[in-house]
């Protein structure tokens, strides 16, 4: 592995406590893992298809509240190993399981915004949530966001398979397009300026093509209906009411009630983006679950 237990708890003694790794999670595969902060561990998960850079705007803030942040890139995004294949939600449960292991890490809560959300909750219906104590779904995926018979009011196929053609022909103005979505960019208002609106897009444009494909098939058509109620630790659940991206009404308002103990906060006209368009809103409320 590339980096044990015993070296990781060294390294961060003293004045260390501020590392970038690779970490190996599976053979040949190594995810680019940031380690800052000193105190509980929050493990940020980002969505598709960003890295861990989105998080720029709540590292900072929590790093400064006294948790230690881990945020990594997901396999096929950021600096991450791009392997043409495991971008299914057992694999991506699988790699986090790693991290948290080769880290050692007890405690932590983990952090999943959009298609994040799924690792948070594969990872307790298939790895019991060992070391984890609390849970966080930001606009998130889950529980399940097809539509089918079981579930009419979710996103048609043929809407997925919309956007699968248009990544393949011309994958950058795709990403150009849905980021306006994404941040609630329309006629009427520009939240985001277009500087840093460029830059999410080039961040995206940093993603494996087959990843950014394949990790669509797995947010798009994974059921996680039956898993939510495995999510056994505090939770809390937040998501924009004006989230067009991923619709509050077929997932954070079923999520909130299948699982067990959670606080629901909605957003009131808010997008997907909300690490950036509602980040002082989004810390505010981050830390203060951390600290109950």
């Amino acid at each position: 592995m590339e980096m044990n237990q015993k070296n990781s708890s060294e390294s961060r003694k003293g004045n260390n406590a501020g590392l970038d790794m690779f970490i190996e999670t599976a053979p040949n595969v190594k995810l680019y893992v940031k380690d800052y902060g000193e105190g509980k561990p929050v493990i940020l998960i980002h969505g598709w298809p960003l890295s861990n850079e989105m998080w720029e705007y709540q590292i900072d803030t929590l790093v400064q509240n006294n948790y230690r942040v881990i945020a990594y890139d997901r396999r096929g995004f950021g600096k991450s190993s791009q392997p043409w294949d495991g971008y299914d939600y057992d694999t991506l449960a699988d790699d986090l399981k790693a991290i948290i292991e080769q880290l050692d890490l007890k405690e932590a809560t983990l952090v999943g915004f959009s298609m994040g959300g799924g690792e948070v909750v594969r990872y307790f219906s298939r790895h019991g949530g060992k070391g984890v104590s609390k849970a966080v779904l930001i606009a998130s995926i889950t529980p399940f966001q097809l539509q089918t018979d079981s579930n009419p009011n979710g996103v048609p196929q043929e809407k997925y398979d919309g956007m699968a053609a248009l990544i393949k022909e011309d994958r950058i103005s795709f990403l150009d397009n849905f980021g306006k979505t994404f941040f609630g960019v329309s006629f009427i208002s520009k939240p985001i300026s277009t500087p840093l609106l460029d830059y999410y897009r080039m961040l995206c444009s940093f993603a494996s093509p087959r990843a950014t494909l394949e990790c669509a098939k797995s947010f798009s058509a994974t059921d996680f209906r039956h898993e939510m109620a495995s999510v056994n630790v505090p939770t809390l659940i937040i998501h924009g009411d004006e989230d067009k991206t991923v619709p509050i009404e077929i997932t954070s308002e079923i999520a909130a009630k299948l699982i067990p103990d959670n606080k629901f906060i909605v957003y009131e006209g808010a997008p997907h983006g909300l690490f950036y368009i509602e980040k002082d809103k989004l810390n505010k409320d981050l830390i203060e679950f951390l600290n109950s």
